[in-house]
């Protein structure tokens, strides 16, 4: 071994067991590394205001007696953020444009972020997933490397068809930064779905089955996830992120109901969902400017 590989490595080394030693003495063990008083003050999002829109993942009214808490009950406790909710029950993105001016007319310009946790519902609903873009043949003015002359061209611009999950979004995430220009705005995708019964009118059979549209669970995901690169906007995948799958028997405890409910998360599973987004959060600035 030369002189020179030995300082190399000898500076790895060290690197290295200062790295574990910080992550050792910075982290209770368990599944609470950022409650601890001294991460969670670093944390970006701490005292932030946020406001959080979607369906009964969100909605404070969709509790019972043993999931007494949403996940941003406990990001509320961690990071001291400021809650804005406006999810609701059943909703689907259609929605999302008013509950997005709810919250404008109610906070104004003292929301310092936004989060959209919604789209199961669109999947149970059966909306046609549609495309992101309508296409025309127009006429444009351009210089290319000569005097400037009109052009025969295909020109894209959003699909704005309310009746398609593509097209809600469109025009979701269009109001969103209408009115929430400088402000953070993060999509998280719907997270995995098993069967779920909520009365006779009301059964919902696991993800497995495709929907009325004869579509699978699985291309709302990529949907949602595809939303980041058309509008600019960051998307957290909690459906593979937050570890969690009703579909697999060992991982039910995560929600509410093996007997009738393996849509929504558990306490158990409110908390790992709120542990994941805590750490997802951390890569994203609150203030844009």
């Amino acid at each position: 071994m030369n002189k020179k590989t030995f300082i190399l490595m000898t500076a790895l080394f060290g690197f290295t067991s200062v790295g574990a030693q910080t992550a050792a003495t910075s982290q209770p063990a368990g599944l609470q590394p950022c409650a601890a008083e001294a991460c969670a003050a670093a944390h970006p999002w701490r005292g932030a205001r946020v406001g959080f829109l979607g369906d009964s993942m969100t909605d404070p009214k969709n509790n019972s007696a043993d999931v007494p808490k949403k996940y941003w009950n406990y990001l509320q406790e961690w990071l001291g953020i400021t809650p804005y909710v406006y999810g609701k029950s059943g909703r689907q993105w259609n929605d999302i444009p008013r509950q997005a001016e709810a919250l404008k007319a109610e906070h104004g310009d003292s929301v310092d972020a936004v989060t959209v946790f919604i789209g199961t519902n669109d999947f149970n609903a059966g909306v046609p997933l549609g495309r992101w873009y309508d296409e025309v043949t127009d006429t444009v003015m351009a210089a290319v490397h000569g005097p400037e002359k009109a052009y025969v061209r295909k020109r894209r611009t959003p699909s704005m068809d309310a009746s398609t999950f593509r097209g809600r979004m469109n025009i979701g995430i269009s109001r969103l930064k209408q009115l929430f220009p400088d402000r953070q705005i993060v999509l998280f995708t719907p997270i995995h779905r098993a069967a779920a019964r909520f009365g006779d009118t009301n059964v919902q059979p696991d993800e497995s089955w495709q929907n009325l549209c004869g579509e699978y669970f699985g291309a709302y995901v990529e949907a949602v996830k595809e939303a980041a690169g058309v509008w600019g906007v960051p998307v957290i995948d909690l459906n593979a992120l937050s570890g969690i799958n009703p579909m697999v028997k060992e991982q039910q405890q995560y929600f509410r109901s093996p007997s009738s409910d393996l849509l929504h998360p558990s306490d158990k599973g409110q908390r790992r969902l709120a542990r994941t987004m805590e750490r997802q959060l951390f890569m994203l600035p609150v203030t844009l400017e």
